[in-house]
């Protein structure tokens, strides 16, 4: 039973790392370089009523709790997280992914990929 665990686990590593070599490039590329000086919404809590972000929450997910996982497992964690927090829409967002863009190396490693793919670097919050 342990070895099948150890397995799936070992299996689900291996997909989540290769699927954010893929698609992170691509996601943080779709970043607009001015997404943390930009104005915000005035009322965030709006936005749980609305079906779309019911949507992109449901899509979200399962990229939030890869990165999460990818933390202790082979991967980019904090980058994954926040391609999973571009997806979701929910009171808060905004100020979690400043945090996260603000730890140490996280914005030069995105900034860093966004001159991979020729495309502007992210303004600092």
């Amino acid at each position: 039973m342990l070895e099948n665990i150890l397995i799936g686990l070992g299996i689900f590593s291996a997909v989540t790392f290769v699927l954010s070599l893929l698609l992170l490039p691509w996601f943080i590329a779709r970043i607009p370089a001015d997404y943390f000086t930009r104005p915000r919404d005035s009322d965030p809590w709006r936005v749980l009523l609305q079906p779309r972000a019911l949507l992109r929450n449901l899509l979200g997910l399962p990229v939030l709790l890869a990165g999460i996982a990818m933390l202790v497992l082979p991967g980019q964690g904090i980058l994954t997280i926040m391609i999973a927090l571009g997806i979701m829409s929910f009171p808060g967002k905004f100020a979690l992914e400043k945090w996260i863009i603000s730890r140490k190396g996280v914005l030069q490693a995105v900034n860093w990929i966004r001159q991979k793919s020729h495309h502007p670097p992210l303004a600092a919050p």
